[in-house]
């Protein structure tokens, strides 16, 4: 049985060696690798903000309020509409399902092309905290958060990790409690066979520039925040750092890619596994006091880090697991009218065509002497300024309303609004009610079905206007 002192010290170490790994990476997120931090660069002053902890004091927030303190998807759901303000990849995907009423577990599968991101695996440290020691229950908990926004490889990735640290608070080998989140994941998802190619690749050659071209080589995406790229790179900084904090996340964040994530969980891990390890130097420049992002809203979160830790003790007596998931919900088609039609030539008359969501996949393969053509209508609910976007891999030209917005060569994807690739997206001062969307896609990357993300964001808080294209005459 874990004695009570030393599980206090771990959830302390926990979110301490997360504060320092996530305010490393953090200046550089997102920044192809390698990069050469030995130190923070610049030396902060406090522990910078990162969703990766702001979320899960949201939880613990809500949790505590509750008369019985419960783990529930549906109760999680409810704060990500009222107290997350992120306008960010699957959170504002799935902030924007909520909203039209699709609940958990599909609010976070439906229509999210950012299923497989690292949004659900950065907010796994508060379940192994509240089940140090039960890395089933751990994986269970951790599954009712990730479903409201993930599904796939991303879901796995929180379920992976909240194992994994749960057995951390009892296992001192980074192998074995690295084998144990990985019983709890299917066998067959591209998650694992990643952490299981970074582990493989160490035991060839433990070393950093090694381990990175092989890992860039498999696994690089059009998204830095894809879990199949920055789980080897968790993976590969435990086994190079060898035990040391300091080394542990540097190499972390040192691959690149979501560097201020892979920094905090490898911090998380490392200040579980030791939590006298991480030192006076990491600690000195960021406090104690608990630092949260100015788009979290509505709670009153404890001030320090110690309070929050001290707190977790304590609700780890009294929680439960109280699982309710949705029951089959029928997604309202995004209606459009199409048409491919050769180049230079005649257009043919466009046909309606309806598809499951703003994330769409034409049918057939369009060469390149072929054009495909849409037309999409969408309403705003009032005179304002709006984000319009249609990403694509294709080449691109769109126009609202008959005039041209944007046009792009052909290039990646990353379909948020906040870091759609150039040319992507536009601002536009719209009139309340319905606007015509004209898209064409060419030269489509070869091999690929035309697939986008179209999407209609407020200007001031990027967030979805959930109901945009739904039942739009």
């Amino acid at each position: 049985m874990l004695d009570e002192t030393l599980y206090r010290r771990k959830v302390l170490g926990c979110w301490l060696g997360k504060a320092v790994g996530g305010t490393l990476g953090a200046p550089i997120e997102g920044w192809p690798g390698p990069h050469h931090l030995d130190f923070y660069d610049p030396v902060p002053t406090t522990m910078l903000p990162n969703d990766d902890l702001d979320l899960q004091v949201v939880w613990f927030c809500t949790i505590a309020k509750l008369a019985k303190p419960v783990v529930d998807c549906q109760v999680l759901a409810e704060a990500w509409v009222k107290n997350v303000g992120f306008p960010w990849d699957e959170y504002a995907i799935a902030i924007r399902n909520l909203k039209n009423g699709i609940r958990p577990p599909f609010s976070g599968s439906y229509d999210n092309w950012f299923v497989d991101g690292m949004g659900a695996a950065i907010r796994s440290e508060i379940w192994a905290c509240l089940a140090p020691g039960n890395p089933e229950l751990a994986a269970k908990f951790a599954y009712q958060d990730a479903c409201v926004d993930h599904s796939g490889n991303g879901m796995w990735a929180e379920v992976f990790l909240a194992a994994m640290e749960s057995a951390a608070f009892v296992e001192s080998d980074v192998r074995r409690i690295i084998e144990i989140g990985k019983s709890c994941i299917p066998s067959d998802c591209e998650l694992r066979q990643g952490i299981e190619d970074a582990i493989r690749w160490f035991d060839e050659k433990p070393e950093f520039d090694y381990l990175f071209e092989k890992i860039m080589a498999k696994y690089r995406s059009d998204n830095f925040t894809d879990v199949k790229v920055n789980f080897p790179i968790i993976v590969a900084g435990l086994l190079l750092g060898n035990g040391d904090f300091g080394r542990t996340i540097c190499d972390a964040v040192n691959f690149g890619e979501d560097s201020d994530c892979t920094g905090a969980t490898a911090g998380a891990i490392m200040g579980i596994l030791n939590p006298d390890g991480i030192g006076d130097r990491w600690l000195a420049p960021i406090g104690r006091n608990m630092v949260l992002s100015p788009g979290i809203t509505g709670i009153t979160p404890p001030a320090t880090i110690d309070e929050f830790s001290d707190l977790i003790c304590e609700m780890s007596k009294v929680i439960r697991l109280d699982a309710h998931p949705a029951a089959e919900f029928k997604p309202t088609p995004v209606k459009a009218m199409a048409t491919v039609r050769t180049l230079g030539g005649e257009t043919p008359a466009p046909v309606p065509v309806t598809f499951d969501g703003n994330f769409g996949m034409w049918s057939e393969p369009v060469d390149n002497h072929h054009a495909l053509q849409m037309t999409f209508k969408f309403k705003v609910p009032a005179d304002g300024r709006y984000c319009v976007m249609f990403n694509t891999k294709s080449q691109s030209e769109v126009k609202v309303d008959g005039e041209l917005a944007f046009r792009r060569e052909p290039g990646s994807m990353a379909p948020s609004f906040h870091r759609a690739p150039w040319n992507q997206s536009a601002m536009l001062d719209l009139k309340q009610g319905v606007h015509v969307l004209e898209a064409e896609m060419t030269r489509v990357p070869e091999g690929q079905l035309p697939n986008w993300v179209v999407g209609v964001a407020y200007g001031d808080t990027m967030q979805w206007v959930p109901d945009a294209f739904l039942n739009v005459e």
